[in-house]
């Protein structure tokens, strides 16, 4: 069921999205070489006991995409893991590209996040050049996210930027309604046809989530950890998302990082 926020409860889903932009900033300055994924975590766990009305939307989530309840407050993924992944005993080396996850929710609300980027100084510029795909895909995305438009402008904007590029879109995973819960309607993929699908009216609030790999669209999850999903061949992959609520006057970035 597709459910529509009033003007009041877009507010008040701000707070949820102003965390988890902040936290994805602070992580985004100070992940680097050496950095090791379970300090991450924790660093996210005191983030969440530290703030009134805060409550990880992982810990314990058991959707039946995953093996199990996930027991971690972030999701991590590196290199060929590009969605889902379980933060281990790992310290990050230099050229790493690395996903963060975020879903926190603040007073009730939920806000969805996600950043990708390379550590160290050694950049393959393949690299950066499939993370700016996932940008450029979102931000593309997000100008389709206009009253009127309809959900398949929004999936055939992402489409189109990872084509243009030369990158094949996985369509088993994507963007989704945000509101209470993290994974509510509609599910929002990354590529269609436009002007077909959902009517967009203000008061939806969607998370839009580009991901895309080097060389496959093609994954597999890891059956160590029953969550991580990795690409076929072993290829990197990346994923960029915002959280963003339709108006009157257009999308609305909840989850801004002030970048």
């Amino acid at each position: 069921m597709i459910e529509l926020k009033t003007p009041q409860e877009i507010e008040a889903m701000k707070p949820a999205g102003h965390f988890v932009g902040s936290i994805l900033k602070e992580l985004r300055a100070q992940t680097g070489v050496g950095t090791n994924l379970l300090d991450i975590d924790d660093y996210v766990r005191r983030r969440i006991e530290s703030r009134k009305g805060a409550e990880s939307c992982y810990v314990d989530y058991a959707p039946d995409f995953g093996t199990g309840p996930f027991k971690h407050y972030i999701c991590i993924s590196v290199n060929d893991a590009v969605l889902h992944g379980v933060p281990y005993d790992y310290d990050l080396k230099d050229g790493d590209l690395v996903s963060l996850d975020l879903a926190i929710s603040v007073d009730g609300w939920v806000g969805d996040s996600a950043i990708s980027f390379v550590v160290g100084k050694n950049k393959d510029p393949e690299d950066l050049r499939l993370i700016k795909c996932t940008e450029d895909a979102l931000a593309a995305g997000i100008a389709q996210a206009q009253p009127g438009n309809r959900l398949g402008d929004i999936s055939a904007a992402i489409g189109d930027v990872a084509h243009e590029q030369g990158y094949t879109v996985n369509l088993e995973f994507g963007g989704h309604g945000v509101g209470h819960i993290m994974h509510g309607d509609p599910h929002v993929a990354n590529d269609g046809k436009a002007h077909h699908g959902y009517k967009l009216r203000p008061g939806l609030v969607i998370a839009i989530e580009p991901w895309f790999m080097k060389t496959t669209d093609e994954i597999y999850q890891d059956p160590k950890d029953g969550w991580t999903l990795r690409s076929a061949d072993g290829s990197r992959g990346a994923h960029t998302e915002h959280t963003i609520a339709i108006t009157e006057n257009g999308p609305v970035i909840l989850t801004a990082r002030d970048e």
